[in-house]
């Protein structure tokens, strides 16, 4: 198939229903289909990514899994992140590419879905079939029992536990504008700022907290990769959908498609690792293309 590298509604450029009928037929042609969405799918939700022209690499450096395990400093500036971010992040709602997605599921268009987004938001617009590599950003785990708790329990415990840093904070603290907000739901925060706040322990037996997903760093569980990668080997095609594939993670399931030779269909703004390798390249926003393309 002839590539589409092209933004839609721009001069000279396909609109994404001009391009949708190619996607279409890709996705009918295919009897186990497996979808690999990335940050790309949930930044119309309101969620920014790391990796396009402008996103939130280039401004915000995440914090790696090595430096927070081995230091409680860097904890602490990571839950006074996280705290200033989590309204934000947990107010996301699902939008189109979340719901079409879903809804090609629900009529047994889906073989399984692979995401590496840890908000949650294709499961709450329906998908059922989903593994979530990257873990979930709304659980929290204890790194010394394994207990885990809701990631909003542990939002009132910080609020709780910082209540005179609350009082003295200056307003542009506690308030987390769009330019501060980060793709895994905390917020840029000066050091100078996080003195005095105070990060909770776990409550059953004094350990570490962290979010229950995988930090840059961390490697991604080995059970999720395989069980992926068996899906993968059962399909006979895949569509990635708002994923630049620039980490391995999501990479290594495009590149395993291609040995196979099942077709890979990619839709994604900006270029991604996999372009080379897919038989259709569609360079729109995905909440644009989806819906039109999966009726």
């Amino acid at each position: 198939m002839e590539e589409a590298r092209t933004h839609g509604g721009r001069a000279g450029r396909p609109l994404a229903a001009e391009e949708a009928p190619a996607l279409r037929g890709f996705v009918a042609a295919a009897r186990r289909l497996v979808v690999l969405t990335g940050a790309g799918c949930s930044t119309e939700s309101g969620i920014p990514d790391y990796r396009s022209p402008g996103g939130a690499w280039t401004r915000h450096k995440p914090i790696l899994y090595g430096s927070f395990v081995r230091s409680a400093e860097v904890r602490r500036f990571y839950w006074a992140r996280s705290f200033r971010g989590w309204p934000r992040f947990a107010a996301a709602k699902p939008n189109r590419a979340h719901e079409a997605i879903a809804q090609l599921e629900a009529r047994g268009g889906v073989h399984q879905l692979i995401t590496q987004n840890v908000d949650d938001l294709h499961q709450e617009a329906g998908s059922r079939a989903v593994v979530q590599l990257h873990g979930r950003n709304r659980v929290v785990v204890c790194l010394e029992c394994r207990s885990e708790f809701p990631r909003a329990d542990v939002q009132e415990r910080l609020a709780r536990l910082n209540e005179a840093w609350l009082a003295n904070a200056p307003w542009h603290v506690l308030h987390a504008d769009e330019a501060d907000f980060a793709p895994d739901g905390d917020s840029a925060l000066p050091v100078s700022v996080i003195d005095g706040f105070r990060v909770p322990d776990c409550e059953r037996c004094g350990g570490v907290l962290k979010p229950a997903v995988v930090f840059f760093g961390e490697s991604v569980p080995k059970e999720k990769v395989e069980y992926s990668m068996q899906r993968v080997e059962e399909a006979d095609a895949l569509l990635v959908a708002g994923s630049s594939l620039t980490v391995w993670s999501g990479f290594r399931f495009v590149k395993r498609a291609a040995e196979r030779g099942i077709p890979i269909a990619i839709v994604n703004i900006g270029p991604t690792r996999g372009d080379e390798l897919a038989s259709l390249r569609i360079e729109q926003k995905v909440g644009e293309i989806l819906p039109a393309a999966i009726q």
